[in-house]
């Protein structure tokens, strides 16, 4: 008997297209950014990368997965870690557990061991973002923050934030301030001039080195989607 594929499997085959599909157009496109973010590193390594977007709904969660994925494929040991504590993700599109992650060690509950997840992607884990805090942004900033961060820097050769819409709350310009570069997602057609420019605005205001903009969903020939960086 056929048995119906489950609607959340068919979701995330669309959502990791560099997984599914590594010989697509748009995988393409995701290998073009990554190329793009190592050549921006002229006089350090980009080590610890922040993806945001000006507001919700915009792919930033999609392309944060697809670029962890396409690192990880080049041999890198990567960490793509949910620190959006608001509305996460990531453990769906990993299929990974959610119980325990990020929150569970910022608050001392857990030891990093425990909540990081191995994927079905080769050198690819993933720190969910655990049970969802009353005080997101105090976590993020928090010394239990920082010297996470230095722990792994240790362990892993990259790793990449998927964190909230920088317009919407504080939380990515916080975190921002601690990574070594960031990415804008923009959504084609949809994004506002204003907004893009006030959230270039914030990430550039911040310490962190706003590497460029992904343009996403550009429709090109043949009806493909694309997804372009721009600096």
């Amino acid at each position: 008997m056929y048995k119906k594929k489950d609607k959340s499997q068919l979701n995330n085959k669309r959502s990791l297209v560099t997984k599914w599909n590594s010989k697509s157009p748009i995988s393409e496109q995701y290998r073009t950014i990554r190329t793009n973010i190592q050549f921006s590193a002229v006089d350090a390594e980009i080590k610890t990368l922040l993806v945001t977007s000006s507001s919700a709904g915009e792919g930033k969660s999609t392309t944060a997965a697809n670029l962890a994925v396409v690192f990880a494929q080049q041999g890198n040991k990567v960490l793509l870690v949910d620190a959006d504590l608001r509305k996460p993700t990531i453990h769906h599109t990993f299929n990974v557990q959610n119980a325990i992650g990020l929150t569970s060690i910022l608050t001392k509950k857990k030891e990093l061991f425990e909540a990081i997840s191995e994927t079905e992607v080769k050198s690819l884990f993933v720190l969910s973002s655990g049970p969802i805090p009353p005080n997101p942004a105090e976590l993020i900033s928090s010394e239990s923050m920082k010297v996470l961060l230095e722990c792994l820097k240790v362990e892993f050769d990259t790793i990449i934030f998927d964190t909230p819409p920088i317009l919407a709350v504080a939380d990515a310009h916080i975190l921002a301030n601690r990574c070594d570069g960031s990415i804008l997602v923009i959504l084609s057609g949809h994004t506002e001039n204003k907004n893009a420019s006030k959230a270039k605005e914030v990430l550039e205001s911040s310490s962190s080195n706003l590497l460029g903009a992904v343009l996403n969903k550009k429709k090109a020939k043949a009806d493909e989607d694309y997804y372009y960086y721009s600096k």
